[in-house]
């Protein structure tokens, strides 16, 4: 069962970063702008207090629902929307999706569907959004120029505009472009599927490669299923049934206190164990944990690839994860960096 939504009215009480007063306290606030409009000092706004009031790790700041001020005059469909995202909820929005009109059929496969393999674009599926910045930087240091984009799938935060390391790798031209799948939304592209979104990735918007995986935070509920670890079964898959190369991003750690995600998280050891199809899995050099191999050797195909973390410290891209720096936690954006690198690395046509 569901608990109600944990609304309250507040007074943004600052602009940056934005702050919100609720019942005389000053709290940490975030508001998707690009969905919400312009967020001013003075405005009275309704948060939802859920997550600071639960004292989450990730998302620990209140979130604006609407901005009674000047947040009801918005315009809604401006340029021939006929589709809606976050359909049936308050939020509920239109887009203009991204996906290829019906063409090749592929006679094998279900009606309607693609011709697989169209570009041989090759996949690689995050765990989780820290892999993104050094997966994607590792990616352009083997090959550059070379145009990587993402895909932003269910598991993690929904927006698209939340992520900073997302604005950073796209100022920095590490990423081409942004598209946002359903569930996610406010990407550059909007997709109602992740197949869509790959789908037009490799054969619309002209991508070399793609990364594909969560945005911020991620979704947890020690159990083993219900977590946000899972989208990357759902991606994979999909990456598979387009014929396209596939690379999954393992989730490694040396220094995370919890057992079942040291060193391999059983996020990643249960996706393994699920795939229908064989995957390539980049480990970095001999570092790979033992169960990680123990566990691919039967069904995947493990390969050894590159991991220069000294260069990715000093590339000024994002060290911290779960609170730890890279120093901390080196496995960690070892098993990133090395998945770039193999991604960049990955001829199209299958992971042999």
């Amino acid at each position: 069962m569901s608990g109600r939504l944990k609304l309250r009215r507040g007074t943004i009480v600052a602009e940056g970063p934005l702050t919100v007063e609720v019942d005389g306290e000053r709290r940490p606030a975030w508001a998707d702008e690009r969905l919400l409009g312009e967020m001013r000092e003075g405005d009275e706004v309704v948060v939802n207090v859920e997550a600071l009031d639960l004292g989450l790790g990730s998302g620990g700041f209140d979130v604006v629902h609407v901005n009674l001020t000047r947040g009801l005059r918005g315009d809604g469909a401006v340029g021939g929307e006929h589709v809606i995202k976050l359909n049936y909820t308050s939020l509920q929005h239109p887009v203009n999706p991204v996906e290829l009109p019906v063409r090749l059929m592929d006679p094998t496969g279900p009606k309607g569907a693609p011709e697989r393999g169209e570009s041989g674009m090759p996949v690689l599926v995050i765990p989780l959004h820290g892999h993104l910045a050094p997966a994607a930087w590792a990616a352009a240091r083997v090959q550059p120029g070379l145009k990587i984009g993402y895909v932003q799938t269910g598991g993690g935060a929904l927006p698209g505009s939340l992520s900073r390391d997302v604005a950073e790798l796209r100022e920095r031209g590490l990423l081409c472009g942004h598209v946002t799948a359903a569930p996610a939304y406010g990407g550059e592209h909007e997709a109602l599927s992740v197949a869509g979104a790959l789908d037009a990735a490799a054969n619309g918007l002209g991508w070399d490669a793609a990364i594909a995986g969560p945005g911020p935070g991620i979704i947890g509920s020690d159990t083993a299923l219900g977590h946000g670890g899972m989208a990357a079964l759902d991606t994979a898959h999909a990456a598979l049934a387009l014929g396209l190369p596939t690379l999954l991003s393992p989730r490694l750690s040396g220094a995370d206190p919890r057992e079942r995600h040291n060193p391999v998280s059983h996020h990643t050891l249960t996706v393994l164990g699920l795939l229908l199809a064989p995957v390539q899995i980049p480990v970095p050099g001999d570092e790979a944990p033992r169960a990680l191999i123990d566990a691919a050797a039967n069904r995947h195909r493990v390969v050894e690839a590159p991991a220069d973390i000294s260069a990715y410290e000093e590339a000024g891209l994002p060290t911290r994860t779960m609170g730890r720096s890279v120093s901390e936690d080196p496995l960690f954006f070892a098993a990133a960096l090395a998945s770039g690198s193999a991604l960049a690395a990955s001829p199209a046509g299958g992971v042999g």
